[in-house]
């Protein structure tokens, strides 16, 4: 790992891939919502891609901050994998507008698309984009396609797209590049629901095809 300090009172703590961002997270969630000693006063985790950002307060001595996100972690790579953070099942028509086109790339059948999309379980690992979007990660690596080279003005809420390596689903009408395989009317994100998104990091994801 490596620690960045960001301004006076953080940490961007830099790991190998998402799989260390995700257990990180899971051994000092626990910790901070704790609240003991120094985890008192870290405010916020969040996680993205490849680093963990640890928020806390500006009277917090970084240093010994540090200290203890690096016990915890020691700790985490002893006791093995973390544990998932809930499941949900996501029902999806695959309907989407460019299903032939991830399968033209891919070299796979539509069905098959479909089949390595709903077959496998993925994982969030982190949030961002638009309120309620997580990044889902683990999936069959035969679905990696690019982004479009001309990202739509209007994306549905409820498209389920693939990016790269990540899966995702439009939480609101938005612009956008994914490759859009299907839709769902699952709501990711409703600010009067606790917690308001739907897929918090960790949450394993099965999605499952429905009929139009």
């Amino acid at each position: 790992m490596r620690f960045l300090p960001m301004g006076e009172s953080a940490w961007l703590v830099e790991t190998d891939d998402i799989d260390a961002v995700l257990a990180l997270d899971a051994a000092l969630a626990p910790l901070a919502d704790a609240g003991d000693g120094v985890w008192a006063e870290v405010d916020d985790l969040v996680p993205a891609a490849r680093t963990l950002l640890v928020v806390a307060r500006r009277t917090t001595n970084l240093a010994d901050l540090a200290t203890q996100i690096r016990a915890a972690a020691t700790r985490a790579d002893r006791s093995g994998p973390a544990q998932t953070a809930g499941d949900v099942e996501i029902p999806v028509r695959y309907d989407g507008p460019d299903l032939a086109e991830v399968a033209e790339r891919t070299g796979l059948s539509q069905a098959e698309v479909v089949a390595a999309h709903t077959g496998t379980p993925w994982r969030v690992g982190f949030g961002g984009f638009a309120p309620g979007f997580a990044y889902l990660v683990g999936g069959d690596p035969r679905l990696e396609v690019s982004r479009r080279s001309e990202p739509r003005t209007k994306v549905p809420v409820g498209a389920v797209g693939l990016a790269g390596e990540f899966s995702g689903i439009y939480p609101r009408e938005s612009p956008g590049g994914w490759q859009l395989i299907g839709s769902t009317d699952v709501v990711l994100w409703d600010a009067d629901r606790d917690p308001p998104a739907l897929l918090a990091p960790g949450t394993t994801v099965r999605f499952t095809e429905v009929g139009s």
